[in-house]
């Protein structure tokens, strides 16, 4: 092949793969917006959370907390 024409093929097949990565992005940039819709969509229909499930969480959040404190302070559990 001529020179011009190489260049113009290499041209093209980086144009192609370029495209191909641009619609890869925007397709997780599309699933990445759905799922943090979900999450919010989500997180307004659990308001209405049960005084148990609340306590339940709320020692579970402290238990995680003794454990990374812990950590931080050196001990192992």
């Amino acid at each position: 092949m001529s020179e011009p024409l190489t260049m113009i093929a290499v041209a093209s097949v980086g144009l192609l793969g370029l495209s191909i990565a641009v619609l890869a992005a925007l397709k997780g940039w599309q699933g990445w917006l759905d799922l943090k819709r979900m999450e919010l969509a989500g997180s307004q229909r659990s308001e209405a959370r049960s005084p148990a499930f609340e306590r339940i969480e709320m020692a579970d959040l402290k238990e995680r907390i003794r454990k990374l404190e812990s950590i931080a302070s050196g001990v192992d559990l």
